[in-house]
């Protein structure tokens, strides 16, 4: 159970936020917070639970915090939040009304043997709806205040100083066990059988599983790559040895996928120009928003993929395995109620009829938004993450945007792709959409007006593509 340090640590944070904003601009008062937030905050269960509203624990705490702290200060108009193009605001719409289409669809109990799984109620719609607000509410937040490519410098920055903070956690539980949670908070968020792998163990620290913890570190090796490409002089020596260091500790976290992941995208970064950069991440855009079209349609090589997870490590083929064979079913369990999905209270998973027993586990994020608010749910959350660097390949042009907007919109995609074998959504990642889709609007704004004055669309400079 949590202990007091815990309700402590969530009941203060509304306070640090608006210290934050009071001392620092818009834009790193609100990095600091969410990103802090999320490295610090204790996971789940800590949370307060209030009827009929959703859970304000570590992700909704600092959302709610954010959100509220820059309207009271003036820092921001509701009006700013709405985003400008037109596909957005129909998945920003569709993001937060779907929940109470799921509900109207799903006003039948369920049973299995002993198990009952209740109906949907009316009262249910606020709590839903409020929850994906404050989920949204990051990404709404970054359009505004992180929009310049001198603010994704700073996002850049922000991970690799936040995955360098997390270093020393990290290597302590790899030696000790994960143990930092329970010594501060009282309580293992997780099965801690997860957390063992061979002779070693995976971190966790504050995250809420190990796989979480390896993204972020592979996050911040992509963002100290992009750095360093930039760099000059011993800032450039210091930034590779630091790439170097967080990929020794990412190789430790012993995740695969994110060493896969970081081990393709690295060199992409370092060696290649920006349009190859930015057509990958538009790449792995357009494949976690058509995944489930190609899973649907029988498209994607499992036997392939398997068999080369055989060859690398059996342990993890047959977790693969598991999770092919867990999409399968859940997929078909999804056709069932297709538009709207299941809703809340587990109604998406699988159970043995006479008792009642749980077949199933759901890993990836899109397959959870599939099974609880169906393809219209799933179109506009994936929309809203991957329509803004789709929109920046396909608006860049003959001018791509800076390095840095292009290493940050590699970083996004390398998430997007992360979510289709597991739920690693954080604010992370809808405050790096939000920041790209900022930047695009920013661009289109800017183009329109040259071309109303009849000037040069855009600054097209010579692009480097060495080191």
């Amino acid at each position: 159970m949590p202990n007091v340090v815990a309700s402590i640590a969530l009941l203060i944070w509304p306070l640090v936020t608006l210290a934050l904003f009071s001392r620092l601009s818009p834009g790193r008062a609100l990095l600091a917070s969410l990103l802090a937030g999320y490295l610090l905050l204790p996971p789940l269960p800590a949370e307060f639970d209030p009827p009929l509203l959703p859970s304000l624990n570590k992700d909704t705490i600092p959302s709610l915090s954010v959100l509220f702290t820059a309207l009271a200060l003036g820092r921001v108009r509701l009006s700013e939040l709405v985003p400008r193009h037109p596909l957005i605001r129909i998945a920003l719409v569709a993001f937060l009304l779907s929940p109470l289409m799921t509900v109207l669809s799903n006003d039948d109990a369920l049973r299995y043997g002993p198990r009952q799984l209740p109906a949907l109620r009316l009262a249910e719609v606020p709590g839903l709806v409020i929850l994906q607000a404050l989920l949204v509410a990051p990404f709404l937040l970054a359009r505004v205040f992180l929009r310049e490519a001198r603010d994704h410098r700073l996002l850049l920055w922000a991970m690799v100083l936040g995955a360098l903070a997390y270093t020393l956690p990290i290597l302590i539980e790899i030696r000790l066990s994960p143990q930092i949670n329970i010594w501060v908070y009282g309580y293992f968020q997780h099965s801690f059988s997860q957390m063992v792998r061979g002779d070693g163990f995976r971190p966790i620290v504050f995250l809420y599983h190990g796989l979480w913890v390896a993204i972020f570190v592979a996050m911040a090796v992509l963002a100290a790559t992009g750095l360093a490409r930039q760099a000059r002089g011993r800032e450039a020596v210091g930034l590779w040895a630091v790439t170097a260091g967080l990929g020794v500790v990412l190789v430790l976290c012993k995740s695969l996928a994110a060493l896969l992941y970081t081990l393709v995208l690295v060199p992409v970064l370092a060696l290649t120009p920006r349009r190859v950069q930015l057509f990958g991440a538009a790449a792995m855009a357009a494949l976690a928003l058509g995944y489930p079209l190609l899973k649907g349609a029988e498209l994607v090589p499992q036997d392939a993929i398997l068999a080369w997870a055989e060859s690398v490590d059996p342990d993890r083929a047959q977790s693969m395995g598991f999770r092919f064979d867990n999409e399968d079913v859940l997929l078909e369990r999804a056709w069932e109620r297709p538009v709207f999905g299941w809703g809340i209270w587990g109604r998406n998973q699988i159970y043995d009829p006479q008792s009642g027993r749980e077949l199933t586990v759901t890993d990836g994020r899109w397959l959870v938004v599939i099974g609880t608010f169906g393809w219209v749910g799933f179109l506009a959350e994936f929309s809203l993450l991957a329509f803004p660097v789709l929109l920046l390949w396909s608006r860049s042009g003959r001018a791509p945007p800076a390095p840095v907007s292009v290493t940050l919109a590699v970083i996004l995609g390398m998430n997007l792709v992360d979510l289709l074998p597991n739920a690693t959504l954080t604010p992370l990642t809808f405050l790096g959409a939000g920041a790209v889709l900022g930047l695009t609007e920013m661009r289109g704004a800017r183009l329109e007006r040259s071309r109303q004055s009849g000037g040069p669309a855009m600054d097209t400079a010579p692009i480097r593509t060495v080191l």
